[in-house]
């Protein structure tokens, strides 16, 4: 039992004994990862700098946890070490330089788990002035030199730039701080070389002051290029030249020797040592001629300059009428404004047109003919001692003869009012003149343009029949105008003279009868009429008509149709004119008239039975009398002497009408 307790506790005291590594996992987080630049991020050429990167874990134990660190420059891994004591890791950049310029960060790496750090910029300023070396400073024309350019305690990648005269000449690209080239002066004499490099640390990059300047003499060879021309003065174009060219002080030697002799751009010859060339002189050639020598690598050039006279000048077409309609004479003159009349008679100066097959010679350059229905393309040439010059090419467009216009007015024409006369031909060339004639008078004209377009004149006319007194005329050349047919088109007259006339007369009109309302007018039809009973606002009947005249018919009038009635009346000219006033009253029907006459006789005939029976009872009832002044017998009076005393004295008597 002592052994088992003693077993146990040396066990328990190996298991937490200081310094010894459990094999139980251990508990940890990373807190955090800081990169640091000592001493700045921005620092001068041979800066010692040092990045320091120092990270800050959390761990369940005493146990030792193995990390491991990496640096990145611009995301590229730099350098990696594993570390199980410290928390810091530095890196260190000894004399610094440009090449390590860039953005920095670091990671920390423990049993899987990772962190990164901040990314930092550093940022190295300066560089070394870079050395130029020459392999010689005195070379003879056409040698190679060979220049070495270094920048020295410089690294990274880098571009080199060599310059003559401070004139860039090459430019190499190398992952080392120098450069070789090799490099031919472009001429004879003293030049200046010198160099330059850029660093490149992406994305930016880094130039260099200049070198070291260093100066080349480049010798001349004493060989040189010989151009000679016969004749040298008085050339004129037609006549013969002898070219040659040649070489001065060759010395026989193993490199290739080449001749060119050219004229403008063209190459004439070539040859080892001497190229001849014989031509005719043409004033339009180029006049300069040079001759080249290539040697290796020596270019040898000379050039010189003749002066041509020209012998005639190049022909140029003229074309009368300067414009030409289809099928219209022509004439075409060709002709060379100088000559060189100490060298050629102007007799012997020539003129042809080329394929112009509708024009016949009237005379050295003169061509005459009728114009083509097409375009066609002339050309002139001119002929003297062999030498052919042909003039600029002259495109004839015949024009078009404008058609009789066209004469048309737009919308209505209304007497007494301003409408618009429309003038167009079918076809023509433009510009069209069109002229307004009446009776051959000329009022006014008007210049189309544009196609598709017409003339358009404003005029008035007074009277119907002098619309078809008007006429177009178009003109587009010096012939005569086209004249088109005369205007016709329709004139609307404007009402006047409205009038209602009622049937049967206005005393005659009765119960029971059919009345008529006409309602006329003068103008041009179509009319519209419309009838109206004052009082009222709308038009008893409305009707169109294509006479001066229309009526509104009212059947079996009545007292109620009596009142006062007038018209009104419009056309197309839009003037709305009003008739007279008729005031209609409707009387009784003649029946009517018969029963009442009847009816009165009746009565009147009715009061004399009455009055005649009255006065007949009265006589009756009277004495009869015998006396001498008068009697009565059976009651008729014989005379007035015989009447009563009161009777007789009345002054009148008054004996009803009988009916």
């Amino acid at each position: 039992m002592g052994l088992l307790l003693l077993f146990t506790s040396t066990l328990l005291s190996s298991y937490f004994h200081p310094g010894t590594v459990v094999s139980a996992q251990a508990l940890f987080t990373i807190k955090g990862i800081t990169l640091s630049i000592d001493p700045s991020a921005d620092v001068t050429r041979d800066t010692n700098v040092t990045l320091r990167c120092h990270a800050v874990v959390s761990s369940s134990g005493q146990e030792v946890l193995s990390r491991e660190y990496t640096i990145y420059k611009d995301n590229t891994v730099m350098y990696t070490k594993p570390s199980s004591t410290s928390e810091y890791l530095l890196y260190p950049l000894p004399e610094a330089r440009v090449s390590n310029s860039g953005k920095y960060k670091c990671k920390i790496n423990i049993e899987g788990k990772q962190m990164t750090s901040n990314t930092e910029k550093l940022t190295v300023s300066g560089l070394s002035k870079p050395v130029l070396q020459l392999n010689t400073s005195v070379i003879s024309e056409g040698d190679e030199l060979m220049a070495r350019c270094s920048a020295p305690g410089e690294t990274g990648s880098f571009y080199f730039y060599f310059y003559e005269d401070s004139k860039e000449i090459q430019e190499v690209q190398v992952q080392s701080n120098q450069a070789e080239v090799k490099f031919r002066s472009s001429s004879v004499g003293i030049h200046r070389i010198h160099c330059a490099y850029t660093v490149l640390v992406k994305p930016d990059s880094f130039k260099s002051e200049e070198s070291n300047a260093v100066l080349v003499s480049v010798r001349e060879l004493p060989i040189t290029a010989v151009l000679e021309i016969n004749p040298q003065h008085n050339i004129y174009e037609g006549d013969q030249l002898v070219i040659s060219c040649t070489i001065n002080n060759f010395l026989r030697s193993s490199e290739k020797v080449l001749l060119y002799l050219s004229q403008g751009n063209r190459l004439l010859r070539t040859g080892e040592t001497k190229v001849n060339h014989s031509m005719v002189v043409r004033a339009q050639e180029p006049r300069e001629f040079e001759c080249k020598l290539e040697i290796g690598n020596v270019v040898k050039t000379v050039t010189k300059t003749i002066s041509v006279t020209e012998l005639f000048s190049v022909p140029t077409l003229t074309i009368s009428p300067a414009e030409v309609f289809q099928r219209d004479y022509m004439t075409i003159t060709c002709r060379s404004e100088s000559y060189a009349s100490e060298k050629l008679n102007k007799n012997e100066l020539t003129y042809s047109l080329e394929a112009a097959q509708n024009l016949l010679p009237k005379g050295n350059g003169v061509f005459h003919g009728r114009a083509l229905l097409n375009d066609f393309n002339y050309t002139c040439k001119a002929t003297a001692k062999g030498i052919v010059k042909h003039s600029n090419t002259l495109l004839v467009h015949p024009k078009v003869h404008v058609s009789p216009p066209k004469i048309s007015v737009l919308g209505r024409v209304v007497l007494g009012q301003p409408f618009k006369i429309l003038c167009k031909s079918d076809y023509g060339d433009l510009p069209i003149n069109y002229t307004l004639v009446k009776e051959y008078d000329q009022l006014s004209s008007a210049i189309v343009k544009q196609q598709h377009k017409e003339a358009l004149f404003t005029v008035t006319i007074s009277k119907t029949d002098e619309i078809h007194k008007y006429m177009c005329e178009a003109k587009n050349g010096p012939r005569e105008g086209q004249l088109g047919r005369r205007l016709n088109s329709t004139v609307t007259v404007p009402l006047s003279d409205t009038t209602l006339t009622v049937l049967p007369t206005v005393s005659d009109v009765s119960e029971g009868n059919d009345l008529y309302l006409i309602c006329g007018v003068k103008g041009s039809p179509p009319v519209t009429f419309k009838w109206y009973r004052e009082g009222s606002e709308q038009p008893l009947f409305t009707t169109m008509s294509e006479k001066n005249h229309s009526d509104y018919r009212i059947t079996s009038v009545s007292k109620e149709h009596s009142g006062k009635y007038f018209c009104k009346a419009v056309n197309p000219a839009n003037n709305v004119v009003s008739s007279n006033t008729v005031n209609i009253e409707v009387r009784l029907a003649l029946w009517k008239k018969a029963v009442i006459g009847g009816f009165c006789l009746v009565v009147v005939a009715v009061l004399v039975v009455v009055f005649v029976l009255c006065f007949r009872s009265k006589r009756d009832a009277a004495p009869l009398y015998d006396g001498t002044e008068g009697r009565v017998t059976n009651g008729v009076r014989d005379s007035a002497a015989s009447l009563p005393a009161d009777i007789s004295n009345r002054s009148s008597y008054s004996t009803p009408a009988t009916v």
